[in-house]
């Protein structure tokens, strides 16, 4: 690894801890940073998966205030998240990586779209009723994005919002907190499997977690000053083209 790699390698890692902490699609930029660098997708995928643990726990970290009173939530939920994470990280591992190559790019465009998506998603969650505890569909929802998350992980966070902006009747502040932890969770419990029975590139996690634990700190304490707008829009472009080469690869 030459030092403009390294280099490149851990400013994205620092991007997506802060987006993280903020939005939850950080992995819309390291990813694709991995693939311009020309690591095949499903190292690029573990080796980011196991890098960015770091920087989703230090956004959680930095939220630490807003968990308060949400334990309760955090045991019920964080299950799913557990038994979400380990299934995607073993259907990972065990179907072919030809499949992984294929359906990212569409699981990229549909990260992008949620995240296009996300005002007009909030504002209407805002109009419905929701409850405090989520109840079983959450249960299943949060479930669900874990395999997800476990898989591939782009833009969990945004689905996460979405499910709880539905079904909890909280502050978006709060609720983005409780999505940190469970973004952790996913992330930590896929990490474990990879390290356990998979190749890790540990030159680029240790980049990407480096510059994820910095970015994370960044993201909680100022991330809520950035323009959404914007920052959507980059990791509209990022993510987009990310599914353009790996088409074309």
């Amino acid at each position: 690894m030459d030092p403009l790699e390294a280099v490149a390698i851990g400013a994205a890692g620092i991007a997506a801890g802060a987006i993280n902490a903020v939005v939850g699609s950080g992995t819309l930029i390291t990813f694709p940073t991995l693939l311009a660098f020309g690591y095949p997708p499903v190292l690029a995928n573990v080796s980011n998966n196991v890098g960015l643990v770091p920087g989703v726990l230090s956004g959680a970290y930095g939220y630490r205030r807003e968990l308060k009173g949400q334990r309760a939530r955090l045991i019920r939920f964080g299950a799913a998240s557990l038994i979400g994470g380990l299934i995607g990280a073993l259907l990972l591992l065990q179907l072919p990586a030809e499949a992984f190559q294929s359906v990212v790019p569409a699981l990229i465009l549909t990260a992008c779209a949620l995240v296009l998506l996300q005002p007009r998603l909030s504002r209407w969650a805002q109009q419905r009723q929701a409850r405090e505890d989520g109840g079983a569909p959450l249960w299943v929802g949060v479930l669900a994005t874990g395999v997800y998350g476990g898989y591939f992980g782009a833009a969990q966070g945004v689905l996460l919002m979405g499910l709880f902006g539905v079904f909890i009747r909280d502050t978006l502040q709060r609720l983005n907190a409780m999505k940190n932890v469970l973004a952790s969770i996913v992330n930590g419990v896929a990490a474990v499997v990879f390290i356990a029975v998979s190749d890790v590139d540990w030159a680029v996690a240790g980049l990407i977690a480096a510059g994820s634990t910095v970015g994370g700190l960044l993201g909680s304490k100022v991330g809520r000053n950035l323009p959404p707008t914007v920052l959507r829009w980059v990791i509209v472009v990022v993510g987009t083209t990310a599914s353009v080469i790996m088409i074309v690869r």
